[in-house]
């Protein structure tokens, strides 16, 4: 049986853990608590990187969220969650790997703010606005008269984008200036697997301990 080793406040796991669920698959879910957990050896064991989400499937260990991703697909291509046309395939992957290192590094600025924390220096956080704004503007322009991008169904570009536009009124950011995405992130989180991987209270709440507790200890001094 697949097994996905996972944190439910990751954006990177929740991508995974969405397309297993909008597959079919029959899977176990296994949560790695970051607090330290994710340097036990038998994890290690798994992604010696320390990182979530991995998942294991008849014997092999695949890290890295978008491999992941690729591999689902590959092997379990019903039903398929990627366009075969050239032009809508590049749509899809310009949207994950857009949203991969443009979009979500641009949202951990928020971070703070967020969990409660003291925000982001002034000319950090404009920065960053402008950057989601860059992304925003792209992906309305990406989406046509199909629902999803390049595709009337559902892809691997909404699976990805679809775990961090959502976020985005959160830390002020609003969705009204961007019609189609707006309607696109509505369509999505109507999504049972959608509401089925919805980071609680509870992991935010957690979450923000581990984030405190490490930014309060002391420095470690160099001997």
């Amino acid at each position: 049986m697949l097994t996905l080793y996972h944190a439910p406040i990751s954006p990177n796991s929740r991508r995974v853990w969405i397309t297993l669920l909008e597959k079919g698959l029959e899977f176990e879910l296994v949560e790695i608590k970051l607090n330290g957990e994710q340097f036990k050896p038998e994890f290690l064991a798994i992604n010696p990187f320390h990182h979530i989400p991995a998942l294991v499937d008849d014997g092999l260990n695949i890290i890295e969220s978008l491999a992941i991703l690729d591999y689902l697909e590959a092997k379990y291509p019903t039903p398929a969650m990627l366009p075969t046309d050239a032009k809508d395939l590049a749509i899809a992957r310009m949207v994950q790997l857009v949203t991969v290192n443009e979009l979500l590094p641009a949202t951990t600025t928020f971070l703070p703010q967020i969990l409660g924390l003291p925000a982001e220096n002034p000319e950090k956080i404009e920065q960053a606005k402008q950057k989601i704004s860059t992304v925003m503007k792209l992906f309305e322009s990406l989406l046509d008269y199909r629902p999803y991008f390049g595709s009337e169904q559902l892809t691997l570009a909404e699976a990805v984008a679809g775990t961090v536009v959502p976020w985005l009124p959160t830390i002020g950011i609003s969705l009204s200036d961007y019609p189609k995405m707006e309607a696109w992130c509505d369509r999505l989180i109507a999504r049972p697997a959608w509401q089925a991987t919805q980071t609680t209270p509870e992991a935010m709440a957690e979450f923000k301990a581990i984030v405190v507790a490490r930014m309060t200890q002391p420095a470690k001094t160099e001997v």
